[in-house]
């Protein structure tokens, strides 16, 4: 069974259809590539995959629950992280507070035992921040747990939005443009760290990405659309080689 099934999604805004007809399948432990030009469409399959959005038309599946019928925060309950093309962090908490807080969904224990702190409450605390500390070594972020979110560069912060989609143990993870604004060797390292997300952590990944070097790199398969339609799908070559693709995205004439 796919991990996320989208078949024949329509989402429409006054009657514009922003996507149209899109279908696509991603696999277990797949990094899986949106790509298209601005417009194309990219964000909205993510807005409508976490319920931001509603469609007119079609399914979406994770792992055979129909997303369509959950709310927001029950497709997170579910398993799926996401970030976003704008940084939305706590600018003036540490890196360790903005991660805990992507902790919330796993939070188990009620009002009433975290006012008396019982030894249940403990044992969970204590469990968080053992993850968290996970994820700050994984991305090799030890040395900034204890720095404002507002004292980092634009790179780093971008670190921390993946470390706090990370805290809450997704199976599925959708990034929106992670290279976005990064130099060559901040990308480098992106790239290193979403392959060990998916190696050693078993997540899928979907991604929208502008930055085709970053996509060929780690890309197991790539979705090519444009004007809300789907142009092809295939490993980074055969997209890349597509003449339609060639024409919308990459600039050249079909």
């Amino acid at each position: 069974m796919s991990e996320l099934e989208v078949n024949n999604l329509v989402v429409a805004f006054g009657g514009v259809k922003a996507i149209n007809d899109v279908s696509f399948s991603v696999e277990p432990g797949e990094i899986y590539a949106v790509i298209g030009p601005n417009g194309a469409g990219k964000s909205t399959i993510f807005n409508a995959i976490s319920r931001v959005y509603t469609p007119q038309f079609g399914s979406i599946r994770f792992q055979g629950q129909e997303l369509l019928n959950c709310e927001a925060h029950e497709v997170v309950s579910a398993g799926i992280a996401r970030t976003f093309q704008n940084i939305e962090l706590f600018e003036n908490a540490t890196v360790l507070d903005n991660l805990l807080v992507g902790r919330a969904s796993k939070v188990r224990t009620g009002a009433l035992s975290e006012f008396f702190f019982t030894p249940r409450v403990r044992r969970e605390e204590h469990e968080h921040r053992r993850k968290v500390e996970d994820i700050l070594d994984l991305l090799d972020m030890q040395h900034h747990r204890y720095e404002k979110v507002a004292d980092l560069s634009y790179g780093a912060r971008k670190n921390v939005e993946l470390a706090r989609a990370l805290c809450a143990d997704p199976k599925l993870l959708l990034l929106d443009e992670p290279a976005s604004g990064l130099n060559p060797e901040e990308t480098a390292d992106m790239s290193f760290w979403l392959k060990d997300i998916k190696e050693e952590l078993g997540v899928t990944i979907v991604m929208v990405e502008h930055d085709m070097n970053l996509v060929g790199r780690i890309a197991d398969r790539v979705l090519a659309i444009a004007g809300g339609e789907v142009l092809a799908v295939g490993n980074v070559t055969e997209v890349q080689s597509n003449p339609t693709v060639q024409a919308a995205y990459l600039g050249t004439d079909a």
